[in-house]
Parts: C-alpha cells; structure tokens; sequence
C-alpha cells in the first residue's frame, strides 16, 4: 500500500506477477585479512517484471487502475553489502564468525496500465547484523549457514542460507542449498512486505 494512509489501495503484488520462478545472480567477494577478521562485499540485484490482470480496481502511488484490464508490474530489489567478520570460534570441524554488515537498498515497485503508470522508488541504508557457521561433515563436505538479519521497529530484513558444500580441490568448492529473503516496512510512505524463497547454486573459487 503506496502510500500508507488510507488513500492507497492495499494488494499483493503476486497477484499481477504470480509466484515464479525467476533466476537470480549474486556475487560474493570476501577477504580473509588475517585469522580471526574478515571483510566481505555481496552485490545481489534482483528483478522481475510480468503483467496480469487485477479482479478489482487499485489506487497505487496517486494512480488509478482499472479491474479487468492487463497491467504491467515491475518488482526490483537491488542489494549492495559490506560485511565485517570475526570469527570467534575454530574447532576442528566447525567455525562461526559475528559481524555488523552495511546493507544499501535499491528499491522500485512500479505499475503500468495503458498509458496510466505510477512508480516507488526507495535508496537507503540499513544496517545488518552478520551471522554465519560451517560444519565439515566430511573431509570434502562442509554445511555452512549464512544470516544478515535485523528486526524491530516499524520494519525488518532477513536473508538466510543453508548450503551443502562439496569441495572439488583446494580452490573450487560446489555448493548447493536454500535461501530465504524476507522482509519490509510499514511506516506511513509505504506497507510493503516480501518472502522469496530460493533454491541455490554457488560455486567459490578461493585465492
């Protein structure tokens, strides 16, 4: 709901874009600076753009759109983060790092019906608490969790990974899991909320 005051319509994007699937690319870069600290960067874009049609007319951002009539819906989040790490604990076949991660959100919810078109756009920074684990089951396999989350106040972001790692030499490493992106804001400009579910790939090349 843009805005979030009554005038607006509240309505669930899913029912214009349905509910997928859609690919999605993210990078990561991470240097070791020394045994216990750490600094990663991550640039994960993401967007989606799919028309359907609304059973009942909306109001979106000071725009009218008609029931009954195809309309175009463009969805992005684009992520930018810098991660500190220190890993506070090494075992011999575990570790765990705790970290503050710096997260910049590139945000665009946006309608199109006809020549009628209306759009949200939203940069900001939100900052992170980092959390991430490995488990080496075996002396090739390793099961690692990854979390950036924050909760409270009138908004929260989580993005969580569990991934099953397959080492195939001493620099590449194959693995493959699922991640979850949850999050939003309800404050008076918008009320806006979203759950992406992910199943993933990643391949890691070490230096």
């Amino acid at each position: 709901e843009i805005p979030n005051d009554g005038s607006a319509t509240r309505f669930s994007l899913r029912d214009l874009a349905g509910t997928g699937p859609w690919s999605a690319a993210r990078l990561y870069l991470t240097w070791n600076i020394d045994e216990r600290h750490g600094l990663r960067l991550l640039l994960a874009p993401f967007s989606l753009t799919e028309t359907g049609t609304p059973s009942r007319a909306l109001r979106f951002a000071g725009a009218d759109y008609a029931a009954g009539t195809p309309t175009r819906a463009t969805y992005t989040f684009n992520s930018y983060r810098l991660s500190y790490r220190y890993r506070f604990h090494e075992g011999r076949r575990t570790a765990a790092w705790v970290g503050f991660t710096a997260k910049l959100r590139d945000a665009v919810i946006e309608l199109q019906q006809g020549p009628t078109t209306s759009r949200k756009t939203d940069l900001g920074f939100v900052p992170l608490l980092h959390l991430a684990g490995d488990w080496w089951l075996a002396p090739r396999y390793r099961l690692s969790l990854d979390v950036d989350a924050l909760a409270g106040g009138p908004g929260r972001a989580e993005d969580a990974a569990l991934e099953l790692g397959y080492r195939l030499s001493d620099r590449w490493t194959l693995e493959a899991g699922y991640r979850m992106v949850e999050g939003g804001a309800d404050v008076d400009e918008v009320y806006t909320f979203a759950w992406l579910h992910y199943a993933a790939a990643s391949l890691v090349y070490r230096f």
